[in-house]
């Protein structure tokens, strides 16, 4: 993609697309309301933990793995994740998708700064959490190597690159990241991220796992939504996922339109996300949360 600064000219520049920065500006606005919630001034913790339960049901939704309804899935999650239920000793294929989406979207806490600056780490990490169920062990962690493929998303974004054009391709993924230190638009940077590993697949399985939980930690770590308290991946969940995925599919087409649309669709989903943290917020300051 070029020098960092290049890069960072070019993350710029996307602003201009028309529709583009003002969707960018509602997405801010929506977050920074959502940051002055009263419930956020001493109850973030616990507003976020609500928000990474109900991201992980939505980022699990969108693999397909939805095992007791929305708002069945959302409780069994929570009792998963404060101990109150345990996952099965031998899960189905479903549950085995749910735990990952579960464990990656925990690992988004710990992230950093630190973790933007070792981007291959974090991806390392982030897909560990997602897959370890998933895959043999020694295929989780790291990229694909030659001979090795990956089938998701294919109908709609046709096959994975080759193994082979992985270096380069995740070279850019972490030149974006690089401009969060510098200033750039956390949105359009997960937003960017989030398609090009998509697009990319750089894994065997748990792309979009991997991708979603990125995108959370870049609005976090990059100053959108410092609290962790929007729930960005009910956003893309809208719809069972429909215009998710035909944003992901005219981003994978290629082209400045492509990329305008999916840009689109990122800011519109931050903002619904933030109207989803406005919820937590408030069931976490009426003390509904069950």
């Amino acid at each position: 993609m070029g020098s960092p600064t290049g890069v960072a000219d070019q993350v710029q520049a996307l602003l201009a697309l028309p529709g583009v920065a003002d969707g960018v500006e509602a997405a801010r606005e929506a977050c920074t309301q959502l940051r002055w919630h009263q419930a956020l001034r001493r109850r973030i913790p616990e507003a976020a933990a609500e928000s990474r339960v109900r991201g992980a049901t939505a980022t699990a939704l969108l693999e397909g793995a939805e095992p007791a309804g929305s708002r069945g899935t959302v409780a069994l999650v929570r009792d998963l994740v404060r101990g109150a239920a345990s996952w099965p000793e031998e899960p189905n294929p479903v549950e085995q998708v749910l735990k990952g989406a579960v464990q990656v979207t925990a690992a988004t806490e710990s992230a950093t700064a630190a973790s933007l600056a070792s981007p291959a780490q974090l991806l390392a990490r982030l897909h560990v959490a997602a897959a370890a169920g998933l895959l043999p062990a020694d295929q989780v962690g790291r990229p694909r190597r030659p001979g090795e493929t990956c089938a998701e998303f294919e109908e709609f974004l046709g096959a994975a690159p080759g193994a082979e054009e992985l270096a380069g391709r995740l070279g850019q993924v972490y030149d974006l990241l690089a401009t969060i230190r510098s200033g750039g638009s956390a949105l359009v940077v997960a937003a960017l991220v989030h398609a090009e590993l998509v697009t990319v697949r750089p894994f065997v399985t748990g792309n979009g796992l991997v991708a979603r939980a990125l995108e959370r930690v870049v609005h976090r770590v990059g100053g959108l939504d410092p609290t962790g308290v929007a729930v960005p991946e009910l956003g893309h969940a809208q719809k069972v996922g429909a215009d998710y995925r035909g944003a992901l599919t005219a981003y994978g087409q290629g082209g400045v339109e492509g990329v305008r649309l999916w840009l689109l669709h990122s800011a519109e989903a931050a903002v619904t996300g933030a109207g989803a943290g406005t919820a937590v917020a408030d069931a976490v300051l009426a003390g509904r949360l069950s």
